[in-house]
């Protein structure tokens, strides 16, 4: 078996193993999904979904998140961490989404990413997640450990990391295999001790191999 068909083999098999990964961020629109992404940045899905509905019962849309005033803002977030950095930049999104795409979430790659704290990782979630639009792999810290443990990637910057997955999963796949190594990473293969003796794919793992994850 050669490399590509090693991996594809991986992918096959967490894809049987995690059929029903999706996103745990909890959401109703566009808005609420975009505005719950920026704030999971280093922080739990638990900790934001315990936050977000009281903020969107005080800015229920677009143009009134835009309006917040900072510090109620700040503090609406504040268990989320790095809520100073992180209200600044929903205020921000919101006020461009408001005036250059008249409230409305953008729909392509191109225009997310000329949102205030919007990168490549936020804007593939939105867009696969909101719309089905499906324009990359979304890479976070999961995705990463998983991708280079698996030998998907050599690669640490997440965009180069991206680069390489996108290069091997084919393309239907793109937007559910981030949800599939999150939930791989949580469940088995975590960053400190990898349960690597009840992992599904302990038989074409790179590390598993190479590294003697497997005691």
């Amino acid at each position: 078996m050669n490399e590509k068909d090693r991996i594809l083999n991986v992918i096959e098999i967490l894809e049987a193993t995690y059929g029903d990964a999706h996103i745990a961020l909890k959401s109703v629109n566009p808005f609420q999904l975009l505005v719950s992404v920026i704030l999971s940045a280093q922080c739990t899905d638990v900790r934001v979904n315990q936050v977000t509905p009281v903020l969107f019962e005080r800015f229920p849309d677009i143009r009134s998140m835009s309006e917040a005033p900072r510090e109620e803002l700040e503090e609406l977030i504040r268990t989320t961490g790095f809520f100073r950095n992180k209200a600044k930049n929903i205020k921000a999104a919101s006020r461009i989404i408001v005036e250059r795409f008249k409230g409305e979430i953008p729909r392509t790659m191109e225009e997310m990413v000329t949102i205030p704290g919007v990168g490549r990782k936020t804007a593939n979630i939105v867009l696969y997640n909101a719309y089905g639009v499906i324009a990359g792999i979304a890479v976070d810290t999961h995705v990463k450990r998983l991708a280079k443990r698996l030998g998907m990637t050599l690669e640490d910057n997440p965009i180069k990391i991206e680069r390489d997955l996108m290069a091997i999963i084919p393309k239907k796949d793109w937007g559910e295999i981030t949800y599939v190594l999150i939930n791989h990473g949580r469940q088995i293969c975590k960053a400190r001790k990898p349960n690597c003796r009840e992992c599904p794919v302990r038989g074409v793992c790179q590390s598993v191999k190479q590294s003697g994850y497997f005691i």
